[in-house]
């Protein structure tokens, strides 16, 4: 009984590993398409919640994606079904499109600080050149000067 007990569990963990690998589709997205992809349809999927410039959400964007990289949701998803099943390949796809979203989103950062700093350097030569006038300094300040940063 003992032994028929122990090949019934042995025969169960056996059949309940799965080691599925789908056929290769005919229509497969490359792996670099796929990467691209899936980095555009994450980024899809974060805006579709964030006022675009009509000050619009819930707007629908991963049809657009789709159109983008002329395929239809059908091929994604015997595509992401086949990399499913290669779980390697898959986490590798998913770590790459990761990886380039972060490497954008530190250019974005950097080009915001350097908006920002020219920002708050202009507005500080615009107080000097206030504080001047205001207090009548005896250096001469130029009209045109003043009505260009005014201006700004």
């Amino acid at each position: 009984m003992k032994n028929i007990s122990y090949l019934l569990i042995f025969v169960f963990l056996i059949s309940c590993t799965s080691n599925t690998i789908l056929e290769k589709p005919k229509d497969l997205i490359p792996k670099d398409t796929m990467r691209l992809l899936i980095q555009e349809m994450m980024i899809a999927s974060s805006a579709k919640y964030v006022k675009n410039k009509n000050m619009e959400t819930k707007i629908e964007y991963m049809a657009l994606v789709y159109d983008e990289f002329k395929i239809d949701s059908t091929r994604f998803q015997t595509s992401n079904l086949y990399y499913m099943s290669k779980i390697d390949d898959y986490q590798e796809i998913f770590e790459d499109a990761k990886a380039d979203l972060e490497k954008q989103k530190k250019v974005y950062d950097d080009i915001i600080a350097i908006k920002d700093s020219l920002r708050k350097d202009s507005i500080n030569k615009l107080k000097k050149v206030k504080k001047r006038v205001a207090i009548g300094d005896s250096l001469d300040i130029n009209k045109k000067e003043l009505n260009f940063k005014k201006n700004r």
